[in-house]
């Protein structure tokens, strides 16, 4: 890593690549273009409205995040994306159904003139969706240096200076590390190869990182999680952060389970439920594309509760998760949680909560930040995995040593101080004791 001095300047512009332009994306770009022309607010981004704690309490040094850094500014962004639908980023949004009609009339043109690149797409991996705008290649690694190709003429034709790559695609069936996945030599092999055991997803992550260029994966995807690809982000230099963005449910319980825990309350069981009727809905329909949902979401309370350390409080945990797709509520996902608490002595209690969120709503706050952290960690010298992101992901990748950590407040304060060190700020313990002696 850089000292903090080192962490090259944002000029220029930043292209910003998404695999996928269904609701999420379309959410994002139009968002993006509604708070550069004054329309809405930049609400749930940290990078735009958040603060920053500098020293002392008493020292009154608290600037915005965005003051703080030098990160690219929203003005200096340019998006490109792929998808296996041919409409534009207008015609998608308002498919979508996600922002009103209204607000998007007045970026027509803008997100009019964004379209999709055909799609590496192969529905073994995504059995519910089918769309016509699909790459075709005499084998993977020559779908892999299409991609690349489109990455080298956006950038050719858009001035862009530097680039990041977020996966906003469907959710694939579950999958598990194998040999193709054990060495980049191996991977490449099977790329030749035209293996089973690479999806859609890792021909992007594969052609980004190639490209030095930054990945997100936004899905639970295993995309980037190998030994294969970590070794190609270190020979190139690029950052990586995933997986599976934290939105509804699973921020919700990241929220409670901590405090649960604080207080040391048992918990007998935790029953969430979701219904959503847009295409990540759809998808998640098909039992293998919710499997890979089903693991990411789960793990969620394991790590926070750590039942190794308090058996007698969350041993006998009984979590269960259900997805359900139901077309009328659109991208107005619901989620119910009936969480059976254990107190004092022994005696029962429930908590239940019925959040009613919009899904892409969430997201694209967190797609715009995960953009910008990803470009600052470049330019500031940081490659392979970037822990401190994991406030954003409900299955955060990490060192294999490691176990994640899931802890929503605990997250943020490695952000933070992260960003803090990346100044060469004095770190926040928020031990306290200075203020007493």
């Amino acid at each position: 890593m850089k000292n903090s001095n080192e962490i090259a300047p944002a000029t220029g512009k930043l292209g910003i690549l998404l695999v996928g332009l269904g609701a999420v994306s379309t959410t994002f770009i139009a968002g993006v273009h509604a708070v550069r022309r004054g329309l809405a607010a930049p609400i749930g981004s940290l990078t735009q409205m958040g603060t920053i704690r500098l020293g002392k309490r008493t020292d009154g040094r608290s600037p915005l995040i965005k003051d703080f850094l030098p990160l690219a500014a929203l003005d200096d962004m340019v998006f490109g994306a792929w998808d296996i639908f041919e409409d534009n980023c207008y015609e998608a949004a308002r498919t979508a159904g996600v922002i009103e009609p209204d607000l998007l009339s007045q970026m027509k043109d803008e997100l009019s003139s964004i379209k999709p690149w055909p799609a590496v797409f192969d529905r073994r991996y995504v059995k519910r969706l089918d769309g016509p705008n699909v790459k075709k290649g005499a084998s993977k690694r020559d779908l892999a240096d299409q991609v690349r190709a489109d990455i080298q003429q956006f950038k050719t034709a858009n001035g862009v200076d530097r680039l990041v790559m977020v996966w906003c695609g469907s959710t694939e069936v579950f999958m598990t590390e194998g040999e193709a996945h054990a060495s980049l030599e191996a991977f490449e092999r099977a790329l030749d190869e035209s293996d089973e055991a690479v999806p859609s997803s890792m021909v992007y992550a594969y052609a980004a990182l190639k490209e030095g260029i930054p990945f997100a994966n936004a899905a639970p995807n295993l995309t980037v999680d190998t030994p294969a690809m970590l070794e190609l982000a270190a020979q190139t230099g690029s950052p990586l952060c995933g997986k599976d963005l934290k939105t509804g449910q699973t921020l919700i319980k990241t929220i409670i389970a901590p405090g649960l825990k604080a207080r040391l309350l048992g918990i007998a069981g935790w029953y969430s439920t979701n219904i959503l009727g847009n295409r990540d809905g759809e998808v998640l329909d098909d039992p293998e594309s919710f499997k890979t949902k089903e693991e990411s979401k789960k793990s969620v309370l394991d790590y926070i509760l750590q039942p190794d350390l308090y058996p007698s409080l969350y041993a006998q945990l009984c979590h269960v998760v259900r997805i359900n797709y139901y077309p009328p509520r659109g991208d107005n996902k619901e989620g119910w949680d009936n969480i059976d608490l254990v107190g004092w002595l022994g005696y029962p209690m429930q908590l239940k909560i019925n959040f009613l969120c919009r899904d892409s709503v969430l997201a694209a706050p967190i797609v715009l930040d995960v953009a910008l952290f990803l470009d600052l960690a470049q330019r500031a010298g940081m490659s392979g995995i970037q822990e401190w992101l994991s406030f954003y992901f409900k299955s955060p990748m990490h060192a294999a040593e490691l176990y994640p950590e899931h802890d929503l407040f605990i997250q943020l304060m490695k952000l933070k101080n992260t960003l803090r060190h990346l100044k060469g700020e004095e770190l926040i313990t928020h031990l306290g004791l200075e203020y007493y002696d």
